[in-house]
């Protein structure tokens, strides 16, 4: 999986009045735990955050606190409910070791037979949440659609991949194929 590296500053537990302080100044505040870590709060610059938070990619972060470098996944973030920017960010440091749980990007590939037949083509999932070590994550996840019929879908639980884990329902609907009305009005015409 691609990494991307943010540096970040250590602070110190602050009140409201500090947070605000630091998002004026451009900064957003931050968290870091797991992996028998304790809690490190940190701020990391709006401007180099959104490579991360405005992407549909998903990423490894290289975390450098100061000269300190962890290891660590995007695992929540919180957004201002009018301006859309960042107000707060929990990284959630990984263990290389360990398997990880992210959500990957899914990337449908080929051209369905019902799509050849006057079908649409709907994607319904965009991310799938996986688990796997570190070596084994993959970018994305294509998935084929070129056996899909009219009417058909594949879903999570039809999917496998080498060394990864689908955590995702396995109900949950990836892509199908759905009747237009000229395929509709031609099957009613060949009847």
């Amino acid at each position: 999986m691609k990494q991307i590296s943010i540096s970040g500053v250590v602070r110190t537990v602050g009140n409201k009045q500090s947070i605000k302080t630091i998002r004026r100044a451009g900064n957003v505040p931050c968290n870091l735990y797991g992996a028998g870590l304790e809690n490190v709060l940190f701020t990391v610059s709006a401007k180099e955050l959104k490579n991360l938070t405005h992407t549909p990619n998903s990423y490894i972060v290289e975390l450098d606190l100061e000269g300190k470098k962890h290891l660590c996944v995007l695992h929540e973030v919180q957004w201002h409910p009018v301006t859309d920017e960042a107000l707060h960010v929990d990284f959630l440091a990984v263990d290389p070791a360990k398997p990880v749980s992210i959500d990957v990007p899914v990337v449908v590939t080929g051209h369905s037979e019902g799509v050849k037949l006057g079908g649409k083509l709907l994607v319904s999932a965009r991310k799938l949440k996986v688990s796997a070590t570190l070596n084994n994550l993959p970018d994305t996840l294509e998935v084929d659609s070129t056996p899909l019929g009219i009417g058909k879908q594949i879903v999570a639980g039809d999917l496998k991949y080498e060394g990864v884990t689908i955590l995702s329902p396995k109900a949950t609907i990836i892509c199908s194929v759905r009747p237009t009305r000229a395929t509709a009005q031609a099957a009613q015409q060949n009847q």
